[in-house]
């Protein structure tokens, strides 16, 4: 993977903090000022959750990474100043989540993310 060409967005840190068993790697890859809307079985399209700057995006990341399940980067696309990835998690007892984003970029980093996750139920 690595960095795309005409941008500073890394994917293999995008690869590293998804994979990772702390938040902190894939946090450094989002704006101060970001802005991350989750679309989900009970945050709908009408009402998604909303999070803005990295201290909420923080908080939300440290609760997913807090739990016993594995997180796989499947595949992911930069073209310019946008980027979309698809990420697979497991539960130990076998549950599965599938989560897939859009994401605008501004100097390398992520200042808006659209997920829209599913899971197992």
């Amino acid at each position: 993977m690595g960095t795309a060409a005409g941008s500073a967005f890394d994917t293999e840190t995008l690869r590293r903090g998804i994979e990772g068993h702390t938040s902190a790697t894939l946090l450094s890859l989002y704006a101060d000022d970001a802005e991350l809307r989750v679309v989900d079985h009970n945050t709908q399209p009408s009402r998604p959750k909303v999070l803005h700057g990295r201290d909420e995006i923080a908080e939300l990341l440290d609760d997913v990474y807090s739990r016993e399940m594995t997180h796989r980067l499947e595949d992911c696309v930069v073209q310019g100043d946008r980027a979309a990835f698809s990420e697979s998690c497991e539960y130990p007892d076998g549950v599965r989540v599938l989560a897939e984003s859009m994401v605008s970029l501004r100097d390398g980093k992520i200042v808006e993310q659209t997920m829209i996750q599913a899971w197992d139920e």
